[in-house]
């Protein structure tokens, strides 16, 4: 009975020491896989602007006085010629009108003048005559002559001053005009800085009083872009943005410009990238904070893969070989998952976005399991609370 007692116990013990060694037991790895799949790869830049209308005009005074009366105000629809605001004018009609009596001055001066000029002609004429008679001497004559030409020149200086008399009324007129101002172009006024009884001085600097956005349904975003990435931005190129009024929209343009002037700002040096986009539901508005992506190189309907899949390891190997250049292009390389177990695929690598790599060349085609990474042991568990061998596909 002892013996049997001890045949037994040691059944036991080899039974519990085989179990515990098939728990202990390495476990082959799992992986995470994502088929290799067509799609669209698109390199881009990310950078911030502001949005503004595309031709904004500042309109000011050319004259200096109090302002009367205001017709326009922020959000204005206003057209091309319309009144906006109104200078008090009287000091201007004054002065029209002194210059109006002075041309009519200088026009009466000039009949008077003429008068005198037709006395003295005749008296010339006449005594000239009666010289060859022997009646009036030749100091007469060359007297009358005299007198005659003086009232010619007086006649000529007459006529000089009303041309002067009347360009100093147009002048006059024109100041009264500048009291009006008015619109130059068609537009919606997004900008006020004067109000009635404020007095304008235009005698060193033209004032600012409207600021009028032509268009508002056209407008463009002035992004910054770092010189690192302004050899990249091309004319013609898409641009996407978002503004934070509206967070889940997405807002599609061009490129339109690449400035050539430099913006410095506490030594770092950024240029101006233009993008143009339409505004037709006006929700755009002048200022807004724009996060502009601008697609430098696009590549659709491509074979791609995730960047995962070109940094995982499956074979743990320290010495596996890197990015190699064979032509020109990059060549590395992916591992699939056949028939349960990672095998390498060389394959030729395009352009990057951040997520996915283009696959140009290589032996991987669409549908094959790349692997982008490996399960973690602790988390090896199927839906029945066993531990799973078998590998799962995202």
């Amino acid at each position: 009975m002892k013996t049997r007692w001890l045949i037994i116990l040691g059944v036991i013990i080899a039974v519990g020491s085989a179990f515990g060694w098939w728990l202990k037991r390495p476990k082959p790895p799992q992986f995470v896989t994502m088929p290799a799949a067509k799609g669209d790869v698109s390199r881009s830049i990310i950078t911030t602007g502001s949005v503004n209308p595309v031709v904004t005009v500042q309109v000011g005074s050319y004259v200096s006085g109090p302002i009367q009366s205001l017709y326009c105000d922020y959000n204005t629809k206003v057209k091309a010629g319309q009144l906006c605001a109104k200078i008090d004018p009287k000091p201007f009609q004054v002065a029209l009108d002194q210059t109006k009596a002075n041309l009519t001055i200088a026009q009466a001066q000039l009949v008077k003048d003429q008068a005198g000029l037709s006395y003295a002609k005749s008296n010339y004429e006449r005594d000239l005559g009666l010289l060859g008679q022997g009646i009036v001497s030749q100091d007469t004559v060359d007297s009358d002559k005299s007198a005659y030409q003086q009232a010619s020149a007086q006649v000529k200086l007459d006529q000089a001053t009303i041309l002067q008399r009347r360009a100093a009324l147009e002048a006059a007129q024109v100041n009264l005009d500048y009291t009006n101002i008015v619109s130059p172009v068609d537009g919606t006024v997004v900008s006020r800085n004067v109000n009635v009884g404020q007095t304008v001085a235009a005698s060193f600097q033209t004032p600012t009083l409207f600021l009028i956005a032509q268009d508002l349904t056209k407008m463009q975003v002035d992004t910054n872009v770092s010189e690192s990435d302004i050899g990249g931005v091309r004319v013609g190129q898409k641009a996407v943005f978002t503004v934070e009024a509206f967070p889940k929209k997405t807002f599609h343009g061009h490129v339109t410009q690449v400035r050539e002037a430099p913006i410095t700002v506490q030594n770092v040096v950024t240029y101006d990238a233009v993008i143009s986009v339409d505004n037709p539901e006006l929700l755009l508005l002048p200022g807004m904070t724009a996060t502009a992506r601008i697609i430098t190189e696009e590549r659709n309907h491509v074979l791609r893969v995730p960047l995962q899949a070109l940094q995982v390891n499956p074979s743990r190997s320290s010495t596996a070989p890197g990015p190699q250049t064979v032509a020109g292009k990059i060549e590395r390389r992916v591992w699939v998952l056949r028939a349960g177990r990672p095998v390498p695929v060389p394959v030729t690598i395009g352009i990057e976005d951040g997520t996915y790599a283009q696959i140009t060349g290589g032996d991987l085609k669409a549908g094959d399991p790349v692997i982008v990474g490996e399960v973690p042991e602790g988390s090896r568990q199927s839906r029945d609370g066993q531990r799973s061998r078998f590998p799962f596909h995202l």
